[in-house]
């Protein structure tokens, strides 16, 4: 949750950033916590995260003006002050300690209501209207649950939801592996096990076994915001030997019908387990350590670099 929030705001904090988000800057700021000290430097690719989330959001808005948006795992996301059209219904589910530090700095209102449940706890789906539209945010979570569980998560929606909107982030499974193994980002902050790993290559067909509705997939631009980290993933992007093989944003249209495939939409990886699953496996078996190497010589770095950072501040203090 902080993690994130820290993240956003230095992006927002930018005069090119991709993110304008005045509400998060006002939290960040008023949280008294050393967030550089605990997280190292911020990655702008969470704010390209929200802000491609916040694209989806208004196209789905332009259609469904009336609609409502159920927000899983928010935690301190101001999403829904970005997006808002005056008349959208938005929906916060977040377990109990979570939604309390919320209503901190992001009171609910007749519009804008909280569910202090976990969201894999589908007693939260009696709260949706789904009437007038539905679409489901869940960004920053599914990769910290059992892969079962976002398995039941996402078949309970498609079932439910027929005509709903989803939208998620996914790890390659190299990444889920070194999560569950351990990494320092920082001396003080080691990253969460995030159990559940899926290239994208296997996304679509994965979905579709899980649910007959969950036909039409899309990805979203999602990646470094700018230099370096920006080309690269650019460059990796065409590599058929690595491509498979990164973090995505993934969006899926709900059949309206048991087995719907959505011809309106394109399946735009339905080839992908054809032409690259030969590719993937190599990747994961012999490119993927390298990554990881590179991974923890970054994390190492910021490691190194942590305290002297922290004086820095307290001097310009």
């Amino acid at each position: 949750m902080l993690w994130a929030l820290h993240n956003r705001a230095a992006e927002a904090g930018r005069h090119d950033g991709v993110l304008t988000d005045p509400a998060c800057l006002h939290i960040h700021r008023r949280i008294d916590y050393d967030f550089a000290a605990q997280f190292g430097p911020p990655a702008g690719s969470l704010a390209v995260r929200a802000a491609a989330i916040d694209g989806a959001l208004r196209r789905w808005l332009e259609r469904h003006p009336d609609g409502i948006v159920v927000s899983l795992g928010e935690g301190l996301e101001t999403q829904l002050r970005r997006v808002d059209n005056g008349r959208m219904r938005w929906l916060s589910v977040d377990l109990p300690e979570a939604i309390s530090l919320r209503e901190r700095f992001l009171p609910p209102t007749d519009r804008f209501r909280h569910c202090a449940i976990s969201a894999a706890d589908p007693s939260w789906m009696d709260e949706v209207d789904p009437s007038a539209g539905v679409f489901i945010v869940a960004q920053g979570l599914l990769m910290y649950l059992d892969p079962a569980l976002v398995g039941a998560l996402l078949s309970g929606i498609a079932e439910r939801f027929p005509g709903a909107e989803i939208v998620f982030d996914a790890i390659p499974r190299w990444f889920s592996e070194l999560t569950m193994s351990g990494v320092q980002q920082t001396p003080q902050y080691r990253l969460p096990p995030m159990p559940w790993g899926i290239n994208t290559d296997e996304i679509a067909g994965v979905l579709r076994g899980w649910h007959p509705r969950l036909a039409q997939v899309a990805f979203l631009d999602y990646g470094a915001p700018r230099g370096f980290w920006r080309l690269a993933g650019e460059v990796i992007d065409r590599i058929p030997l690595a491509r498979h093989a990164v973090p995505s944003l993934v969006q899926v249209s709900v059949g309206e019908m048991p087995g719907s495939d959505g011809a309106a939409a394109p399946d735009v990886v339905g080839t992908a387990e054809v032409r690259g699953r030969f590719a993937a496996e190599w990747f994961e078996r012999a490119a993927a350590p390298f990554l990881t190497m590179g991974y923890v010589a970054m994390a190492a770095q910021a490691a190194a670099f942590a305290p002297i950072r922290a004086f820095l501040v307290g001097k310009k203090g």
